[in-house]
């Protein structure tokens, strides 16, 4: 049977057309990663941080002899195959002794801000939800501990309970929780009232609950940004300390302490210290590179 033709004058049915596809937007994670590693120097810094580390982890394996063995007979030897870049003063060779000082570095570097992470975020995170009596004692803490130059009260842990690597990872974390702890609490303090803490507030959600769940999550970006800019400044402290004999101590290596042994062949032997220097120097530029691209991945205010 044919089908009938439409008659003339009667309007034609329009066609539906087809459904438009609609772009899925990207998740947060994925556009921070897109804006971070979009920065040339974040993405340079990481590279220089992702060696700097695999060498630390590694020193034992990369590394041509023990960090301690001694040649007695190439004492302050310059740069040969054997030892590429020489012998310091106890005839031990120096890039096995740059090995093995990196780990030092990013030992007390790494662990460092964790520790003080762990501390100063939920104290001033309390802080800052809590309010009232409890925050403004927070807040006196805090500007009496800032007003103590960090480098004097950590002088004068060393000079009271005495040094070593162990030690000193605990006085840097004393004096290091603070910073994040302020950050914490402000953050804390910007989000509470918005409207999403509120309305879970009012469908009854416990405290811990809004912080965890509402809050911190929010608050993430800032906190880490804050962490890892806390790296350069630990690695900093601790080679500044070792350089003053306050620091780790024999028979572990630390870049700090090789300036010390290496100034005073400064001018025979400069390598000895210029390569510890130009390493600290490297290592807080890379940590300090990341921290900042870290700053504008997390800030949808900034430049893509």
């Amino acid at each position: 049977m044919s089908t009938p033709e439409r008659a003339e004058g009667f309007p034609s049915v329009p066609t539906m057309a087809a459904p438009v596809p609609v772009e899925k937007a990207p998740g947060i994670l994925r556009e921070t990663a897109r804006r971070f590693f979009g920065n040339r120097l974040s993405v340079l810094g990481m590279l220089v941080v992702l060696l700097i580390v695999l060498v630390a982890v590694l020193a034992d394996v990369l590394s041509p002899y023990p960090r301690d063995f001694v040649f007695f007979a190439n004492m302050l030897e310059n740069p040969t195959p054997e030892h590429l870049l020489g012998t310091d003063a106890s005839g031990r060779d120096f890039l096995s002794r740059i090995m093995h000082g990196a780990r030092t570095s990013m030992l007390v570097g790494l662990t460092v801000p964790i520790l003080a992470a762990l501390l100063g975020i939920p104290i001033g995170a309390a802080a800052g939800w809590k309010g009232g009596r409890v925050d403004a004692f927070f807040m006196r803490v805090v500007e009496i501990w800032t007003a103590i130059p960090t480098y004097m009260l950590a002088i004068l842990f060393v000079a009271v309970w005495g040094g070593g690597l162990d030690k000193l990872i605990l006085y840097l974390t004393i004096v290091s929780w603070i910073g994040l702890a302020r950050l914490s609490r402000a953050q804390v303090v910007s989000l509470k009232g918005r409207e999403y803490v509120l309305s879970a507030k009012a469908l009854g959600a416990s405290d811990r609950r809004l912080l965890l769940q509402h809050i911190l999550p929010n608050a993430a970006g800032p906190m880490v940004v804050g962490l890892v800019m806390l790296i350069p400044a630990a690695i900093f402290v601790e080679a500044g300390l070792s350089y003053l004999g306050l620091g780790v101590k024999d028979p572990v290596p630390s870049w700090g302490k090789m300036i010390t042994e290496g100034s005073s062949y400064a001018s025979s032997n400069p390598i000895l210290m210029t390569i510890p220097i130009i390493l600290i120097a490297v290592a807080m530029l890379a940590f300090t590179f990341v921290g900042d691209g870290l700053r504008d991945a997390f800030d949808p205010h900034s430049k893509p």
